[in-house]
């Protein structure tokens, strides 16, 4: 089985694009579409077993694929392992930053180490990994960087730390875009909603309660896939997107639109994309 992607076969070929935590996810599920569209995909995580069978997935369907086991919050750890994929390829074409984490906490009961752990887990590290790529490869070369956000609007409660650092991203986006526009490199993000991805089986208590009901307070009246989230971000790696840069794409199904006084009409029909041949339905959604 391969991917089954939306995009014409070998939309990426020749090129060397680098996923952050790629190991589980929906770095998982681009690195997959990424290399079934051509490219040599470089995925980067803390925990060397989950790339390596991402990799040996990625090959047993026909790509090609090599790891980098780092730690995006270390400057030191990010600036070595960029430029030893840039020495080992000669540069890097496009770059996902969708390495990130975080946990669920009322604001009153969030430490201050706790806010900080979780910022430079979503925002700094994104911001060391496409500056340490920038100045390495794509200042020379140009490039796309595709940044993880998230859907903040209307504010982000229990994930007061994430809300925050995710805003940053986006506004980081647009300044990078700015500045780093001479060189042919574009910036964007992604703000993905509510998306049936494994993460979700990583929360406990109240919050993983709440996830099975999720999908009523979504117009489609449904989660995202993988694969939705996956084809935002080849869409905007690609050069179908060469006039857009500094934006953010919102890949959350309406979730944020309208208000709680009005009743959200229950969806009719569910038009759901998985492309993805080896996705799995998280536990917490009966999978």
């Amino acid at each position: 089985m391969a991917y089954r992607s939306v995009f014409k076969p070998g939309l990426f070929e020749g090129q060397i694009i680098v996923v952050t935590g790629g190991g589980s996810g929906i770095g998982r599920c681009t690195a997959h579409e990424i290399a079934a569209l051509g490219a040599h995909v470089v995925i980067t995580g803390r925990k060397p077993d989950k790339l390596a069978t991402v990799k040996q997935e990625i090959e047993a369907s026909g790509g090609s694929c090599e790891t980098y086991v780092f730690d995006i919050r270390e400057e030191v750890q990010v600036k070595e392992a960029i430029g030893a994929i840039v020495q080992k390829n000669g540069r890097i074409d496009g770059l996902f930053n969708n390495a990130g984490g975080q946990f669920p906490a009322p604001a009153v009961a969030m430490s201050a180490k706790g806010f900080d752990v979780v910022v430079r887990n979503n925002l700094t590290g994104g911001f060391i990994v496409s500056r340490e790529t920038f100045t390495q490869s794509m200042e020379k070369h140009g490039g796309s960087i595709v940044n993880m956000a998230a859907d903040f609007r209307n504010g982000f409660p229990n994930m007061a730390h994430t809300g925050a650092a995710r805003a940053g991203m986006v506004n980081l986006t647009m300044t990078l875009a700015h500045e780093w526009a001479y060189a042919g490199v574009r910036v964007n993000a992604v703000s993905p909603g509510w998306i049936a991805s494994s993460g979700m089986d990583t929360y406990q208590g109240e919050f993983k309660e709440q996830i099975p009901k999720l999908k009523g307070y979504c117009p489609l009246g449904r989660l995202g896939t993988e694969s939705e989230v996956s084809a935002a971000v080849c869409f905007l790696l690609s050069d179908a997107a060469g006039y857009i840069t500094g934006t953010e794409l919102r890949i959350d199904g309406g979730t944020p639109l309208g208000n709680r006084s009005m009743e959200l009409r229950p969806a009719e029909r569910l038009n759901e994309f998985n492309g993805f041949h080896l996705a799995v339905r998280p536990k917490v959604l009966g999978g």
